[in-house]
């Protein structure tokens, strides 16, 4: 077993606000917040540290695990001659952050893309909505669309071209036909 951590102000102010991001992203602040507190630790902690050190319950902190595992940012280690789980956070930051996305497109955006799909097929034989809803629903069908495929093409670059992508910010224009920066 590891020596419990030592959470600092900076630590601490990490952790609040990650858990107040989280409710804003529709996540349990505990659940959030748990997951800061592994992000951060060097070392994977059991149910019962991460407990004492945020001052939950453990009943919560149980709960809060099973959902960061099944989010797919939480993995679970074993400790020789102990019986208790640990858990770390999983993956770099540049995998987290990716990993959050894609959890998050797999909630909202693939229903979202789902049903606006079948509006349009709905809408082929629809005499009844106006014709400007129905520009409405096919131009989101089609920004949904594509958002949904320009993530696909941006998570299977290669980490540092990507990294070199989003670094480029708006100057990237200057490569597109007819545009200029």
């Amino acid at each position: 077993m590891s020596k419990i951590l030592t959470i600092t102000p900076v630590m601490q102010r990490y952790i609040l606000h990650w858990g107040e991001m989280g409710t804003r992203w529709g996540v349990n602040r505990s659940v959030s917040q748990i997951h800061a507190l592994l992000y951060l630790s060097p070392e994977a902690l059991s149910a019962e540290d991460i407990a004492s050190l945020l001052s939950v319950a453990r009943s919560n902190v149980s709960n809060s695990l099973k959902e960061l595992q099944s989010r797919r940012l939480v993995v679970t280690e074993q400790v020789l001659g102990d019986r208790r789980d640990y858990f770390k956070a999983q993956g770099d930051t540049w995998e987290m952050l990716i990993t959050i996305i894609e959890e998050r497109k797999k909630r909202e955006l693939d229903p979202t893309q789902e049903m606006l799909v079948q509006c349009v097929a709905e809408m082929a034989n629809d005499k009844d909505t106006p014709e400007s809803v129905k520009s409405k629903i096919r131009g989101m069908a089609e920004f949904v669309g594509s958002l949904l495929e320009w993530f696909e093409q941006m998570k299977s670059l290669p980490r540092g071209s990507l990294i070199k992508l989003i670094k480029m910010g708006k100057t990237i224009s200057r490569f597109m036909p007819g545009k200029r920066g």
